[in-house]
């Protein structure tokens, strides 16, 4: 049981046959002080890959249009850039080391009160579309009501990345169903149809959809769209190896493609939020959980979890209602994954609970200022699969600077402006003694503030006795399809 909503729930009776017992007759809420939320979370988009960000080779007309109307967070973040973990931290406003959600496939424990269950609450519909990876049963478990973390209308997924034949499970039936088209089309056409069913009702909606591309595999985007994108014809960045170019070139073709595809679906979401007459009251956010390293610092294709920005650094629009002058803001303060939940909350006029750990950025979304700055918080616990040589690391990203540490000490040192692709690092020069003196004040000044600490992958592996596979080393979510998989969670789960 939930102890936090139980309470807030049994209060709520309470009150509610109180008021029915006593015939007290009270005002109707104005529920269109409340505004819709509608946050597009793509897989994998790193911030670099769209045409309002610069790039020269990828097609997104639909997102860039749509950044001329929103507040862009040019230097947002993942607090942990890989699934599970920014996925948790969306929903709870808490960092992974508090919440015990490190790596990907474990369950999000049924304590943790979490966006949609605040939402509900407060007398919004609430329905979810596409990739969760919060469950920890499997890839393709069917995911009963009571796991679904608050989210009424369901057509989702564990985890599944076959666009043209994407399993989902239908609201309540556990028979799986598989979407008849490429996915993002399919799950915006789903989306379309329940905001035009809910789009005149009292209550508020909060809708999520998780749409998994542009992540890997690229060659199994529409081919229409690889035909945009020839690989030699395709830009790399100064930081892609000779030992990489090749490879990422071929994979930016299906990268792109993807892109532009989900751009082109996103653009059929938008248009019916403009057709229904939404648009002035709904808050709208696209973003992704993380990047894609594409052969950049020697990092092959595929790979995140590392604080490099091509991991690390997200898309960020938001669109609020009564957004006016802002439109096309900056904001180059980073905003990091537990700030999002506060920040949507205060925009939405409904109190924060507390335990939330990010901060509440609503002020910068309604005066964005170019100027302003603070340290964001990016970490990675547990180094694993892919990234599993790879050290433990605690970091913070300004909007100028990047500085890292690992468990045997600093490791990264970047001026992200005058080295916008990190080439240069600043570790140990005298010249920049007393500013790495100054961010690593912050960090640690961070850390303290959520009680974290730079420890190995062991220690905290063994505090939540999770357990990898011996040969891959992950969470062997594989295991459930021949029925000897094992939930593993931060606390123990009733099934």
């Amino acid at each position: 049981m939930k102890i936090r909503k139980e309470k807030f729930v049994l209060a709520w009776v309470f009150f509610t046959l109180l008021s029915c017992k006593e015939e007290v007759k009270k005002e109707p809420i104005n529920e269109s002080e409340k505004p819709n939320i509608v946050y597009i979370l793509t897989d994998q988009w790193r911030s670099s890959a769209f045409g309002y960000a610069g790039n020269p080779d990828v097609k997104t007309p639909n997102l860039d249009a749509f950044e001329k109307t929103a507040v862009n967070f040019t230097n947002a973040v993942s607090v942990l850039p890989v699934c599970t973990p920014h996925r948790a931290s969306l929903l709870t406003g808490k960092f992974p080391t508090t919440t015990g959600m490190f790596v990907n496939d474990l369950y999000l424990p049924s304590e943790e009160l979490t966006m949609a269950e605040i939402y509900k609450a407060e007398g919004y519909n609430t329905a979810y579309w596409g990739k969760w990876h919060l469950d920890g049963h499997g890839r393709s478990a069917y995911i009963p009501k009571e796991r679904r973390q608050g989210f009424e209308y369901w057509k989702a997924l564990e985890c599944s990345h076959d666009y043209n034949k994407m399993p989902y499970y239908d609201n309540d039936d556990t028979e799986l169903k598989y979407w008849g088209e490429y996915s993002p089309f399919a799950i915006v056409e789903d989306a379309n149809q329940y905001l035009a069913k809910h789009a005149k009702d009292a209550a508020p909606f909060l809708a999520v959809l998780s749409i998994a591309t542009p992540h890997f595999p690229h060659h199994t985007a529409p081919q229409k769209y690889k035909d945009m994108y020839p690989p030699d014809s395709l830009t790399l960045n100064p930081n892609v190896t000779k030992k990489f170019e090749k490879r990422s070139r071929e994979e930016l073709q299906g990268y792109y493609a993807h892109a532009t595809a989900t751009d082109e679906a996103i653009g059929l979401l938008l248009k019916q939020i403009d057709s229904l007459n939404l648009s002035d009251n709904t808050i709208i956010v696209f973003s992704a959980d993380h990047g894609e390293m594409m052969g950049a610092h020697d990092v092959r294709p595929f790979q995140k979890q590392l604080a490099w920005d091509e991991s690390v650094r997200v898309p960020f629009l938001i669109k609020c209602p009564g957004i006016n002058k802002q439109k096309g803001s900056l904001v180059n303060a980073p905003i990091n994954t537990p700030d999002i939940l506060p920040s949507l909350l205060s925009l939405s006029n409904i109190k924060i609970p507390e335990g939330i750990e990010g901060e509440d950025l609503s002020e910068l979304m309604k005066n964005p200022d170019p100027n302003a700055d603070r340290a964001a918080l990016v970490m990675n616990v547990a180094p694993f699969a892919g990234s599993y040589k790879n050290p433990p690391y605690r970091a913070i990203r300004t909007k100028q600077y990047t500085y890292s540490k690992t468990p045997d000490g600093p490791n990264m040192f970047f001026d992200n402006i005058s080295d916008p692709y990190q080439q240069n690092n600043l570790l140990g020069k005298p010249k920049f003694k007393k500013l790495q003196q100054k961010l690593d004040s912050t960090l640690n000044a961070k850390l303290t503030q959520i009680g974290d600490e730079i420890k190995s992958r062991d220690y905290y592996l063994n505090k939540y006795n999770y357990k990898f596979d011996v040969k891959k080393p992950a969470i062997p979510y594989w295991e459930f399809d021949n029925g000897k998989g094992v939930v593993q969670s931060p606390k123990p789960v009733l099934e």
